[in-house]
């Protein structure tokens, strides 16, 4: 009895040493901020609405058996979008991305669309990178702005804001210019 005592004391001293030996231990690492980039981004987005090869596809559209906002477009219908993006507004301009997401028209009473967009850069400094955009879009208004809540590759954890004006548009073919304030780290 009297060894298993002593051995049970030295045990406890024994472990009364490692902990007093031991230390916290974290793969945190100190706060070091790094600086804050602005990058201003200007293209024109193409949407072709109908024909052989349409940017924008109706997927789904809500049951409703009345239409009480009288749009040709109801409340509900969600669209996905696979839009080129341009330097300039010609058909001819060169291609340095695209822009790939959803929109649902979902103002009840009005053109509003709410819409998640990716817009991927293919060419140029940014070649790789991309922005991200979810906001609401009042489509009939010739001026309006989204906001920029993410990005990747250069554009990582990026944060700003997106001005649209209409540029064009005939029924079939829709162009918006974009002029985009990024600020990315």
């Amino acid at each position: 009895m009297r060894g298993t005592l002593t051995l049970t004391w030295i045990l406890m001293v024994c472990l009364s040493q490692v902990a007093v030996q031991s230390q916290y231990y974290s793969e945190s690492l100190p706060y070091d901020p790094r600086p804050v980039k602005v990058t201003n981004l200007y293209f024109f987005l193409h949407e072709t609405l109908r024909g052989k090869n349409p940017t924008v596809v109706m997927v789904a559209q809500a049951n409703n058996t009345s239409n009480d906002n009288y749009s040709s477009v109801p409340f509900g219908t969600l669209y996905a979008i696979d839009d080129p993006l341009k330097i300039g507004p010609g058909d001819n301009s060169e291609v340095i991305g695209n822009a790939l997401g959803l929109g649902i028209l979902s103002g009840k009473n009005s053109t509003i669309v709410v819409m998640y967009l990716d817009f991927g850069f293919t060419a140029g400094k940014f070649k790789g990178s991309s922005i991200s955009i979810f906001s609401r879009n009042p489509l009939i208004k010739m001026e309006r702005e989204l906001s920029v809540v993410g990005g990747r590759g250069e554009f990582r954890m990026a944060e700003g804001y997106a001005r649209l004006k209409n540029y064009f548009f005939d029924g079939t073919t829709v162009i918006i210019e974009y002029n985009v304030t990024v600020i990315h780290y």
